[in-house]
């Protein structure tokens, strides 16, 4: 892991960050115990984990060798191609009206985006270009054969991002990421989920949602509870061959440290569908309860507050187990049964 006092000179000017507490960092985990880290549902950096990818010795020795090994397996798969100018400095974030981003986003043959890229290396004034989000099993499936994770479920496909150096507001997923860095070095400020009221997050119509203000340079004037964010956020230096675990939800700010970098993740975690998303749900409470008078307001926020987020057993231990229904451990089939109320209600 790459300390601050380490950084190159365009990254290493003093900044909040530089302060932060570390993520802590430890070694590969047996598959068998990768899960049980998961559940802990906090952030680590991992060392060692990918140390055989022909990709991360690529990346190692320089940007021409390791555009030159993803060239050779491109199978003709158009690939999306995000660009901000020059006086963005290399920001991924909303312009002043929160409607639309400060970079623009295109499909690309593999080769030509790898070719701008490498060539913008070095040049003043250029304008920051990255591939993103880009499915290795399907425009390179090779890649994903030639370096395998298998502390993963096969299934959990692994996508590509590389390109000079962006700085990506800070933002959160809705699955757990494991982040593969095989070249150029990255900085990750994390914060935890229950700082969202303090993060000045914008629209969800524009997702995905983005806080507003820049971690880097922070303006307390007017984002003053930003100061509660920083004050429990913490930080990871990565460089080629370190990955970090994110649990899901928890939102994190990522900047490229050098002219060129690229990056390997997988996402999963996202598993529950139709009337079982929590993110459907969220959206359905917004429509249904944040209008009602105040004592409604007050009335479902405690029902919240003792049936859904509290202890169950304090809630409704007076009921009989085999008649709490949902307000019990619910088994498949009772919750089957309330799934197709739900959706019938919903459909009314």
């Amino acid at each position: 892991m790459v300390e601050p006092a380490r950084l190159g000179a365009a990254a290493a000017r003093r900044s909040p960050l530089d302060a932060l507490p570390h993520v802590a960092a430890r070694g590969a985990p047996a598959p068998a115990d990768f899960a049980a880290l998961v559940a802990t549902e906090t952030p680590v950096v991992i060392k060692g984990l990918f140390d055989g990818w022909v990709a991360l010795a690529a990346g190692r020795h320089s940007p021409g060798r390791l555009n030159a090994y993803l060239a050779g397996m491109d199978c003709g798969v158009a690939v999306p191609v995000m660009e901000a100018p020059a006086r963005a400095d290399g920001r991924f974030a909303y312009r002043a009206d929160m409607r639309e981003f400060t970079f623009t986003k295109r499909q690309a043959p593999l080769r030509d985006a790898l070719a701008r890229i490498e060539g913008l290396i070095g040049q003043e004034n250029a304008p920051t270009v990255a591939i993103q989000m880009l499915p290795l099993a399907d425009a390179l499936p090779e890649f994903v054969r030639q370096n395998p994770l298998p502390l993963l479920p096969a299934e959990v496909g692994p996508k590509l991002w590389l390109g000079g150096a962006v700085k990506t507001q800070t933002h959160n997923d809705r699955d757990h990421n494991l982040a593969c860095v095989i070249a150029g070095r990255r900085r990750f400020t994390l914060f935890p989920p229950e700082q969202v009221a303090n993060l000045y997050v914008g629209p969800l119509d524009n997702p995905p949602p983005l806080s507003l203000v820049d971690p880097e340079n922070p303006d307390f004037d007017c984002f003053p509870r930003f100061r509660k964010a920083m004050a429990s956020a913490r930080a990871a230096w990565l460089e080629p061959g370190n990955a970090i675990f994110i649990p899901k939800y928890w939102w994190h700010h990522v900047a490229s440290l050098d002219p060129y970098n690229a990056m390997v993740n997988y996402w999963w975690g996202d598993t529950a569908r139709g009337i079982e998303r929590p993110n459907d749900i969220f959206l359905a409470a917004l429509l249904a309860l944040r209008d009602l008078p105040p004592g409604e307001r007050t009335y479902w926020q405690a029902m919240f507050d003792a049936h859904v987020f509290g202890d169950p057993d304090a809630a409704s231990g007076h009921i009989p187990t085999p008649i709490r229904g949902a307000l019990g451990t619910m088994s498949r089939e009772e919750r089957a049964v309330l799934r197709r109320q739900l959706i019938s209600a919903f459909q009314k």
